[in-house]
C-alpha cells in the first residue's frame, strides 16, 4: 500500500473511532499531528490538510490554552505543564508558521512567555511547572535532561533575534552538560538524534549523535526488530517510542533497514493495553511513516552508520 493511502487511511481510522483529532486533546500528540498535517498539505497540495491543522491549533488553545502556557492534556491526570511538550507545540507552529507567518510569531510569543518560568540560567530547565506556572510541580521535582537542547533547537529555528537572550541561556546549559549526558531511554534517544540535525556542525550535536546511536545499537532487538525501553528492560517495548526513534534516526539518515524492519514490526504488533487505541501510537505511526516536516532540508546525512 502507498504511504499515502495508508496514511490517509489511518486518519480516517482515528476519526471514525474517535482517536484523533476529534478525541482528547494532549499536547505531544497534537504537536506531531500539526507537523504531520502540514506536511501533508506541502507534499499533496490539499488545502484540506492545512485546514485540518489550523483547527487542531485552535482546539488545543481552546481546550488546553492557559493564561500562560498551555495545559499538558485534557483529561482529569494530565495537569501541569511539561516544557518538552510545549518545546514541541513551538516546533509544531513553526513548521504551520513556513504556510502561514502568524503561527510563527505566535511560537514566538510563547516562546518568550513560558521561557523564564521553566529555565533557571546557568542552572537548567525545570521538568514539570504547575498548571499556571507559579511554581515547579511538588510532586515530580527536579530538571529535564534533554529540554535545554530541545528549546535551544526550536528557538534558533523560530527567530534567532528576537528570541537571543532566550537562545543564549540555553547554549550555555546544552555546553554545560552535553559531554556528560548518557541517554538510556528509548524516546529520549530518538529525539536527541532529532535535535542534532539542527546543529550538524556544533560539537554538542556530534557527541550526542554518536553517543545516542551507540546505546541504540546495544537496545536493538532482531528478531523480531524492535528497540527496548531500556538497556535492563529486553522484553519491554512501545509502539509510539519506536515511531519516535524511527523519525530521529530518519532525520539524520541513519540505519534506513532498520527503521524499515521497526515499522514492519509495529504495523501487526498489539500491546494488549490502553495504547493500542491511544491517539499517540497512531499518530506518531503516521509521523514515522512521512516524517517530512521533521526533517530540515540540508540537514540529511547519508546511511552509514552502524547498520543491522
Amino acid at each position: 500500500m502507498d504511504k499515502l493511502d495508508k496514511i490517509s487511511k489511518k486518519l480516517d481510522w482515528m476519526r471514525e473511532q474517535r482517536i484523533w483529532p476529534n478525541g482528547l486533546r494532549y499536547l505531544w500528540t497534537d504537536a506531531f499531528g500539526v507537523v504531520l498535517l502540514t506536511t501533508l498539505y506541502r507534499h499533496t497540495g490539499d488545502k484540506t490538510y492545512l485546514d485540518q491543522a489550523e483547527w487542531v491549533v485552535a482546539e488545543v488553545k481552546r481546550v488546553l490554552g492557559r493564561a500562560r502556557g498551555i495545559r499538558i492534556g485534557e483529561a482529569p491526570d494530565r495537569q501541569g505543564q511539561y516544557y518538552h511538550y510545549l518545546a514541541m507545540w513551538l516546533y509544531a507552529l513553526y513548521v504551520l508558521g513556513r504556510e502561514i507567518p502568524s503561527y510563527r510569531n505566535a511560537a514566538i510569543d510563547l516562546a518568550k512567555d513560558i521561557h523564564t518560568a521553566f529555565v533557571i540560567p546557568g542552572t537548567g530547565v525545570i521538568w514539570k511547572m504547575r498548571e499556571d506556572l507559579s511554581e515547579p510541580d511538588p510532586d515530580i521535582s527536579g530538571f529535564g535532561a534533554l529540554d535545554a537542547f530541545h528549546g535551544y533547537v526550536v528557538y534558533r529555528l523560530l527567530d534567532p533575534k528576537a528570541l537571543e537572550t532566550e537562545i543564549a541561556q540555553m547554549r550555555d546549559l546544552v555546553e554545560t552538560n552535553y559531554r556528560y549526558l548518557t541517554i538510556t531511554q528509548d524516546l529520549g534517544l530518538g529525539m536527541m538524534l532529532w535535535f542534532t540535525q539542527f546543529a550538524p556542525g556544533e560539537d554538542w550535536a556530534h557527541v550526542q549523535r554518536e553517543r545516542s546511536l551507540q546505546m541504540l545499537d546495544t537496545l536493538w532487538r532482531e528478531p523480531p526488530g524492535y528497540f527496548m525501553r531500556e538497556p535492563y528492560l529486553p522484553d519491554i517495548k512501545f509502539a509510539f517510542t519506536n515511531y519516535g526513534i524511527a523519525i530521529g534516526l530518519q532525520s539524520i539518515g541513519k540505519w534506513s533497514e532498520r527503521v524499515a524492519t521497526l515499522l514492519d514490526f509495529f504495523e501487526t504488533y498489539r500491546s494488549g493495553d490502553e495504547y493500542d487505541t491511544e491517539a499517540i501510537t497512531h499518530v506518531m505511526a503516521c509521523a514515522a511513516y512521512f516524517p517530512g516536516g521533521f526533517i530540515e532540508p540540508g540537514h540529511k546525512t547519508r546511511d552509514d552508520g552502524l547498520t543491522g
